[in-house]
């Protein structure tokens, strides 16, 4: 049901082992209810991936949010359109999944606005903050000799020198403290607890929120029902193993998380089928797994081997953007340079 009390009524969609049981999206700055007191919003993103689900959860006489959409005038102007749906209904507070600029990019507008505070995981607060310090700095020569040892060619590494201090451009100004969230905590979010279930690989500690009362979760990135989420080493951390946290965070949401459940991500539609989910991800990353292993074998160089499992095709497709799209890319290449 949309906020304006319009039904909706189909039959779910089936694809690829996975229910789609929410049959339409909502148009920008309005909402659909997927659950009770639990609204579905799109924000729209300039990127090849044009789209974040973003959240409102009933909190008492008002709104909590999770997820925010980018830091544009776009986005604040649908997000303006929807508080004029809300009425007198306040925000109460804003909760952010994890770090990366199209879910926190608004959280500092929305707290700012509404005078209300940030839950966030520790980590993934202080890395954001972290990140933004680096916007107009140039790219630091540990960097650029992390991408040469991987492969890159003067080309590529000439982007990253480009897009590096980018993050801060889709983050408006966080505030100076935060709520923080912890795995295996429970928040009371209107007349419903929500249980923390932190995932990692994709960001450092990603924060899921799950309400087995109403048997749906919040999975931002950590799950998403058509397309694997980025999974990258780092010049900041290059040792660092982010696809076994990966394997192990679906390995245990696999184990954790009721079949039943109606799962809400940040990009593509609400889905149930969790364990088919994590089940075909844990495959996909094998399989991949075994190909750069093979690759190995035949002395390919480490960009050469990400190329063949198509790890790398949003980078390649940069050679490609116009102008102004890759200005718009400015915001989102943090998720290559770290």
């Amino acid at each position: 049901m949309t906020m304006d009390g319009t039904e909706h009524q189909a039959p779910p969609r089936e694809r690829d082992g996975l229910q789609y049981p929410v049959p339409e999206k909502p148009e920008p700055g309005k909402t659909i209810e997927v659950a009770p007191g639990v609204h579905w919003i799109r924000m729209p993103l300039p990127f090849q991936l044009n789209h974040i689900n973003v959240w409102l959860v009933e909190d008492g006489d008002g709104w909590a949010i999770v997820d925010t959409g980018i830091h544009s005038t776009e986005s604040k102007n649908l997000w303006k359109q929807v508080f004029a749906h809300l009425g007198d209904r306040p925000i109460t507070r804003v909760f952010v999944t994890h770090l990366h600029p199209d879910h926190v990019g608004l959280a500092g507008w929305l707290t700012h606005k509404h005078a209300v505070p940030l839950y966030m995981s520790r980590t993934d607060y202080l890395l954001c903050r972290t990140l933004v310090m680096d916007t107009g700095q140039p790219a630091p020569e540990d960097g650029v000799l992390f991408y040469k040892s991987a492969g890159f060619a003067d080309d590529m590494l000439d982007l990253y020198r480009k897009r590096f201090g980018g993050f801060g451009s889709g983050v408006s100004r966080l505030p100076q403290s935060f709520r923080r969230l912890q795995d295996g905590q429970e928040i009371a979010i209107g007349k419903h607890r929500w249980r923390i279930v932190v995932g990692r690989g994709h960001a450092p500690e990603h924060a899921c929120l799950w309400c087995p009362e109403l048997k749906l979760m919040i999975s931002g990135d950590q799950i998403l029902p058509r397309i694997s989420s980025n999974v990258s080493v780092f010049p900041t951390e290059p040792e660092a193993n982010p696809l076994q946290e990966w394997l192990d965070s679906c390995k245990h949401l696999h184990a954790l998380i009721p079949d039943h459940t109606l799962i809400l991500p940040s990009h593509n539609e609400p889905f149930l089928g969790v364990k088919t989910r994590m089940t075909q991800l844990i495959d996909g990353h094998e399989d991949g797994m075994a190909k750069i292993i093979e690759l190995k074998e035949k002395r390919a160089a480490t960009w050469d081997r990400m190329k063949a499992i198509h790890i790398a095709a949003e980078a390649d497709n940069l050679r490609a953007l116009t102008d102004e799209e890759q200005a718009n890319w400015d915001a989102a290449f943090a998720d290559m340079q770290g």
